[in-house]
């Protein structure tokens, strides 16, 4: 049997990634106090077929401070079950939140007369770090609407049917904010820089032209073998491990062209070297085009 515990602060979109999981048959079960989470399961896998039963639950910070508390070692308890658990963690920034709250004038679950909003959302960060520090994926729900969340989160889950680690290879622009949920960050903004070419101003590192930039500068492949070489020699650890997500970020200043070339360098380098599971998102220009449309 496989169970997803689905986490994460108020307003990130758990709700949303249970209802993805139950249009991809899951038996959810939302708000579930952690403490029972083991009776759950030993239940569930006496249950004919269980062995092919996939199971998710949203625990989140409505659980009792004190039960979140050991929520390592009931997961590991489950476990012990023969349970494969995987445990995903949906945030945003805190201004994202507080933005989706005023918008839905929905109340926060820990808020009251005494705490304001803002105070209700560093509690509830505390109260979840336990969880958070188990979790095997991050979602970072800031630059999604709720139809892109879900697209996402499918996205992901699906992919994540094979056995081996999923690797996100993302670009970024620093200007924008370092993404919360990149496990590995690599700077290329000492590289040289096609917006200062007024031919190659408009393209992106998708483009022909600031490829041929990119490609003839020493630097620039010097990068991309030495950050590809360290990537050929930790990865396979990863894949040892239990981890089930990996997300590999790539920053410049604007996210436009040398972040972007280097994540589709990287993506397909990672493929040659026969990694099946690389899939890339470049989040300035997704949300270039949205802005465009």
């Amino acid at each position: 049997m496989k169970l997803v515990v689905v986490s994460g602060r108020s307003g990130s979109g758990k709700t949303s990634a249970l209802h993805v999981l139950e249009d991809m048959g899951y038996y959810c079960v939302d708000n579930l106090p952690v403490t029972l989470l083991p009776a759950l399961t030993r239940s569930l896998n006496q249950a004919p077929q269980a062995q092919q039963q996939n199971v998710a639950v949203g625990i989140d910070a409505r659980n009792r401070a004190e039960d979140l508390e050991h929520v390592e070692a009931i997961l590991k308890e489950v476990r012990q079950q023969g349970v494969r658990v995987e445990v995903f963690y949906l945030d945003a920034s805190d201004e994202v939140l507080i933005q989706r709250f005023h918008s839905t004038r929905r109340k926060h679950p820990l808020s009251n007369a005494s705490q304001s909003l803002k105070e209700s959302m560093l509690l509830e960060r505390r109260l979840l770090d336990r969880m958070s520090s188990q979790a095997t994926m991050r979602i970072d729900t800031s630059d999604f609407n709720i139809h892109e969340l879900r697209e996402e989160f499918k996205r992901r889950v699906d992919a994540g049917r094979d056995s081996s680690v999923v690797l996100l290879v993302e670009s970024f622009a620093y200007k924008n904010g370092v993404p919360s949920d990149a496990d590995f960050v690599f700077d290329v903004r000492c590289l040289p820089n096609p917006h200062w070419q007024n031919n190659l101003r408009e393209q992106t590192g998708l483009d022909a032209g600031v490829i041929e930039f990119l490609e003839a500068q020493t630097v620039v492949s010097s990068f991309l073998s030495d950050t590809f070489d360290f990537l050929q020699r930790w990865l396979p650890r990863f894949n040892e491990g239990d981890r089930s997500y990996l997300t590999i970020a790539f920053g410049c200043t604007g996210g436009q062209h040398r972040s972007v070339y280097m994540a589709e360098q990287i993506a397909l380098r990672l493929r040659q070297f026969g990694l099946t599971q690389v899939q890339v998102r470049h989040r300035e220009l997704s949300a270039r085009i949205e802005t465009l449309s």
